[in-house]
């Protein structure tokens, strides 16, 4: 019956374990909580990379929170508390990077990126317009590309 009891008193524990939430700190001011998160939504996780400060859970992302909450309270601008963070971590913890000489890269990579892959796709079709049909035989493959005139 002891055993029993046992059993029952653990399974009862790990299911109310479930319902269970991470306690969230929250200011007393609900506008200030309201633009707390607003900059949140704006700042990366240093640890997870992928997700803003707001949505992560990370350790490091709740004390970003906390270090916001303390300078919105101490009568800071979201402006300066931006600046604070890109101060103290660079444009990196900004989830959307201003464009600057520096991040010129990051912007305009993608872009370039995709152009030279055009070219390259263009250079590799006209080459192979140049080729005559002969070089594409499946009886002879390896004769009709070696024999075929180069330019």
């Amino acid at each position: 019956m002891a055993r029993r009891l046992l059993i029952a008193s653990a399974l009862l524990a790990a299911a109310l374990n479930t319902w269970a939430g991470e306690a969230r700190s929250v200011a007393d001011d609900p506008a200030l909580e309201a633009r707390m998160m607003a900059i949140a939504t704006e700042l990366r996780c240093l640890v997870c990379q992928n997700q803003t400060v707001a949505d992560s859970h990370a350790g490091l992302a709740v004390d970003l929170r906390q270090q916001i909450r303390e300078q919105l309270a101490a009568g800071k601008t979201d402006e300066q508390v931006r600046a604070f963070m890109t101060d103290r971590y660079g444009d990196f913890v900004l989830y959307k990077p201003p464009f600057n000489a520096r991040t010129a890269l990051l912007w305009g990579g993608p872009a370039l990126l995709s152009l030279g892959a055009l070219l390259g796709l263009g250079w590799l079709l006209r080459r192979r317009a140049r080729l005559p049909d002969e070089a594409f035989d499946p009886e002879t493959p390896d004769e009709g590309l070696n024999n075929a005139p180069r330019s």
